[in-house]
């Protein structure tokens, strides 16, 4: 990586050969190699060679709306990434916001956490914008005339328990929000109280009581 900070610690061949002092950094070689800096103690200015951080790159599938595409993305070595990370994902193709919903390990073996260097590919999804599955009663609450329909939200869209949404022709007044398996944070998998919010990409389904009457008339 070549991105040098303004300040280093770094021994000084002058005053402090020993122990690491503060250092300005002066000037940086072309691809982020030798580094002039100057001590903050004594002012002596020298060169020193930066350690380079030790990195691993990691196959991605990113899953968007029933389909999916591979990309890679590259991390320091030793980190640990688990179920639920999120992180941007950014390609010649796309810029987006992805979520690790499983980890691949040698052999075919999944993990819910692993350190990276384990790590073979990470399973995603994408979570910027999210199509969202609703299931919508009838008024009377019968469930045999129940449809279901999918709305596409940003991902930090909320679903609210008491609300009523409207999506084009559809209408209707949130009953319960479950969440996804993968989202965290959460007290339980199903709210029901009204005033309580899920954000559309933590959301697995909403029921909802339809608001429109004539909706529901056979022709």
């Amino acid at each position: 990586m070549n991105d040098i900070p303004d300040r280093v610690p770094t021994a000084c061949p002058s005053c402090s050969p020993d122990l690491e002092t503060v250092h300005e950094v002066l000037t940086t070689t072309e691809g982020g190699g030798t580094v002039t800096v100057r001590c903050s103690e004594c002012s002596h200015v020298h060169k020193v060679q930066p350690e380079q951080e030790s990195e691993v790159t990691l196959d991605v599938v990113v899953s968007q709306e029933g389909e999916s595409f591979t990309a890679n993305v590259t991390t320091a070595e030793g980190e640990t990434i688990e179920t639920g990370d999120e992180f941007i994902l950014e390609t010649d193709e796309v810029l987006s916001t992805v979520r690790v919903t499983s980890l691949e390990l040698d052999q075919q073996k999944r993990r819910e956490e692993a350190v990276v260097d384990d790590v073979e590919t990470v399973w995603t999804r994408e979570v910027d914008n999210v199509a969202v599955n609703v299931t919508v009663h009838p008024q009377d609450g019968s469930r045999n005339d129940s449809r279901s329909i999918t709305v596409h939200v940003p991902g930090d869209y909320e679903f609210e328990v008491g609300a009523v949404d409207s999506f084009g022709d559809d209408e209707f007044e949130i009953d319960a929000v479950v969440v996804r398996d993968d989202a965290t944070g959460y007290r339980r998998k199903r709210f029901e109280m009204d005033g309580d919010a899920v954000f559309a990409k933590d959301t697995k389904r909403v029921y909802a009581y339809d608001e429109q009457t004539s909706a529901w008339s056979a022709w």
